[in-house]
């Protein structure tokens, strides 16, 4: 079953680098539009486009920032669980989470409605509570 809970943790550090190119994708582009990378300021960081560029360039800056975000607790969890071994119902969970975030990172990058994505993030979040708290069960129950 270690496999297994590992097997959806890869799939979001794929995607999470699917999403930094489809933000690298839009972003670089639109700045060439801007006057390009030269005219930026000496140290600037992504944020610092904000109000430079089209919000719809930027959602996807939004999200890819939110993949290195709560997304840190699913790889923790994970790893616990594949250490500690792991029950089909926390692949499930696993599974959940992750599709709940691909889902959301289309809608945050395409559309943006936050009520939707408010709502996806609180699916995948309720995903990551129950995989955590079977994380706690599993090192408080051993030895």
């Amino acid at each position: 079953m270690q496999a297994q809970i590992l097997t959806p943790a890869a799939v979001l550090v794929l995607w999470s680098i699917v999403m930094l190119f489809w933000m690298a994708g839009t972003r670089l582009p639109a700045l060439k539009q801007k006057g390009g990378l030269g005219k930026a300021k000496p140290g600037g960081r992504g944020q610092d486009l904000e109000g430079v560029l089209p919000d719809e360039i930027n959602w996807k800056a939004h999200n890819y920032s939110h993949l290195m975000e709560q997304p840190t607790l699913f790889y923790a969890t994970v790893m616990i669980l594949a250490i500690m071994g792991s029950a089909s119902l926390d692949v499930m969970l696993a599974w959940g989470y992750v599709v709940l975030r691909i889902v959301h990172s289309i809608w945050q990058a395409t559309v943006n409605r936050v009520p939707v994505r408010f709502s996806l993030f609180l699916l995948s979040t309720l995903c990551l509570i129950g995989l955590a708290l079977r994380a706690l069960g599993a090192t408080m129950g051993h030895g």
